[in-house]
């Protein structure tokens, strides 16, 4: 299940590449940061995102595929019709 479960977050992740995200991620200790930017690149363990400059101190950061899995990290994509929030919904067999 988990490396299927992965697999199919990057899937989804690839096809939102080059827009706009918020990303929020728990850093601990009751701990929330929020970030936005643009999805700039998947690999195979990570993906990437490019920060808006103005906002923050540094350019990009990356997370785990398992970040989103495990809900550490909570990704909603911007497009024309809204907001569209990225999980890991387990399929029912």
């Amino acid at each position: 299940m988990g490396r299927n479960a992965l697999s199919e977050i990057k899937r989804t992740l690839e096809s939102y590449i080059g827009q706009k995200i918020r990303l929020k991620a728990n850093s601990g200790r009751r701990k929330t940061i929020e970030r936005s930017g643009v999805l700039e690149e998947t690999y195979p363990s990570v993906f990437i995102v490019k920060l808006d400059e103005e906002q923050h101190s540094f350019e990009r950061v990356s997370y785990s595929y398992a970040d989103i899995l495990t809900e550490t990290v909570e990704l909603t994509v911007f497009q024309d019709e809204g907001q569209v929030p990225v999980r890991y919904v387990k399929n029912p067999q």
